[in-house]
């Protein structure tokens, strides 16, 4: 077998191509939290702790004094972007949290499945009757 076959072999199972759609609705849902995080979130909370915006809190750790973190990096100088750090941990926050509902909710289903009866399961074989009695119905 061909190298380019044993490719195109692997590149076509159903694993492969169902991880594929997986990591890219997993990017696109990774834009979509991003967006919730940075524009809905961290705004009301930047306005509560005083007209605070996240991104630009940093930490200048040189001796130039600087006005903003725009500033900082036009120069060049090394900072510590600490807003940034927070508005990335919020949105893992959010991610991961999103991820342990579905998780949940995938095993609620999965449980649901397993106790639901078997339609191939077969019917329990009736009992025999005795002469002169009903016949009983088998226990479920």
């Amino acid at each position: 077998m061909s190298i380019s076959q044993e490719f195109k072999d692997f590149a076509l199972k159903g694993n492969v191509v169902d991880m594929a759609v997986g990591i890219i609705i997993g990017a696109e849902f990774g834009k979509i939290v991003g967006s919730l995080v940075s524009d809905v979130i961290m705004p009301p909370i930047g306005m509560l702790l005083g007209k605070v915006n996240f991104n630009d809190l940093f930490v200048n750790l040189s001796q130039v004094p600087v006005a903003s973190l725009a500033e900082a990096k036009a120069k060049g100088i090394a900072t510590i972007n600490y807003g940034a750090f927070i508005t990335t941990f919020i949105n893992f926050v959010v991610v991961a949290f999103s991820v342990f509902l579905m998780i949940k909710m995938m095993n609620r289903i999965r449980v649901k499945d397993a106790l639901a009866p078997s339609a191939a399961a077969p019917a329990p074989a009736p009992v025999a009757a005795k002469p002169g009695r009903k016949p009983r119905r088998p226990r479920a």
